[in-house]
């Protein structure tokens, strides 16, 4: 059996196309394209015609590129730049209508407990109490559990590109008084959520996304060629010194560090600068940088609960277009 899911997000929309037998996804083709969404974004959120064009090449390319490689799906949903947006019904309309799939945006906090599920399938059950972090550019989603799904979740508006552009951009490299007043806010956004974490005290603290997988790397994590196998750790004193690396040089210059590449450049000071404070303020020292995420989450749960779950979520969520059933048909044959 193979499915696919489509990811949209504030940078890229990805495809991920994976054999499933036996439960677990194992990827066979991924494909991006890179639209960049949140640089096409009016003062309030709304995204520009152009911008909604886009999505819907991509995402039609995506569905195109599923059913060559005999793919079901895709799974398809939009991520904090479409869930924020004043006009996110009229894009999720458009790209219903303009490729036949079915689009969804998932609340954060189903985000949250969807990337926990992928964090807690790969690291097993002998991680103990699990606490996950995922920095993305319009959110920050938060988790903690003991068992398969958390017991605790949440989404706060600390993504990496949202914070970039409400408190950065003044001055190229930004000064103190900038770097002051994003700490602030973060702190102040993240003070329930971080006391929660503290009190529950986990026994692995673990992170996702690839800001978070960049900022790794800048801290001194092997490449990604090594493969996702090789087991990854930060910590957080490391990341201390990748804020103060990033905050002493222009944006256009960040991508020249280890790991940092130049779409992100702008935003990685932003998502080191969250990245730090919580983990500081959470009391994690230390935390496992995962190669899953929300997209692998989405495919297992899929799995385990079968199509009647997506069915439910793609109902409960902002949707619109055809009917689930037309968005998980089993694809037939290349053209």
């Amino acid at each position: 059996m193979r499915l696919s899911v489509v990811d949209a997000g504030s940078n890229t929309v990805r495809l991920v196309i994976a054999d499933v037998e036996g439960g677990v996804p194992l990827p066979v083709h991924t494909v991006k394209w890179k639209l960049r969404l949140s640089e096409h974004v009016g003062p309030d959120g709304t995204i520009a015609d152009e911008a909604v064009e886009g999505l819907v090449q991509a995402v039609a390319a995506a569905g195109a590129t599923a059913r060559r490689w005999h793919a079901s799906g895709p799974l398809a949903f939009a991520t904090a730049v479409v869930r924020g947006a004043p006009n996110r019904q009229e894009v999720l309309r458009r790209v219903a209508a303009g490729t036949g799939i079915r689009m969804c945006t998932l609340p954060g906090e189903t985000e949250a407990e969807l990337t926990f599920l992928a964090a807690r399938r790969w690291l097993g059950w002998h991680a103990g109490p699990l606490a996950l972090l995922d920095i993305g550019g319009g959110s920050l989603e938060v988790a903690f559990g003991r068992g398969r799904l958390p017991d605790f979740a949440a989404s706060l508006p600390l993504g990496a590109r949202r914070l970039t552009r409400e408190h950065l951009g003044v001055q190229d490299p930004p000064g103190p008084a900038e770097l002051k007043e994003l700490r602030r806010r973060i702190r102040h956004d993240l003070r329930d959520v971080a006391a929660r974490i503290r009190w529950e005290a986990p026994r692995t603290a673990a992170v996702s996304s690839r800001t978070f997988q960049q900022l790794a790397r800048l801290c001194g994590t092997v490449p990604g060629r090594y493969g996702p196998f090789v087991r990854r750790e930060m910590r957080c004193a490391d990341l201390r010194e990748a804020v103060r690396s990033l905050a002493s040089l222009p944006a256009a210059e960040r991508a020249r560090l280890p790991g940092i590449s130049a779409p992100r450049a702008e935003q990685s000071l932003a998502g080191a600068v969250v990245g730090h404070t919580a983990l500081k303020l959470m009391g994690l020292r230390r935390v496992v940088v995962l190669p899953w995420a929300i997209r692998e989450g989405v495919l297992l749960r899929y799995l385990e609960d079968g199509a009647d779950w997506w069915t439910h979520v793609t109902g409960a969520a902002d949707t619109a277009g055809p009917a689930p059933a037309a968005a998980l048909r089993i694809a037939g044959p290349p053209a």
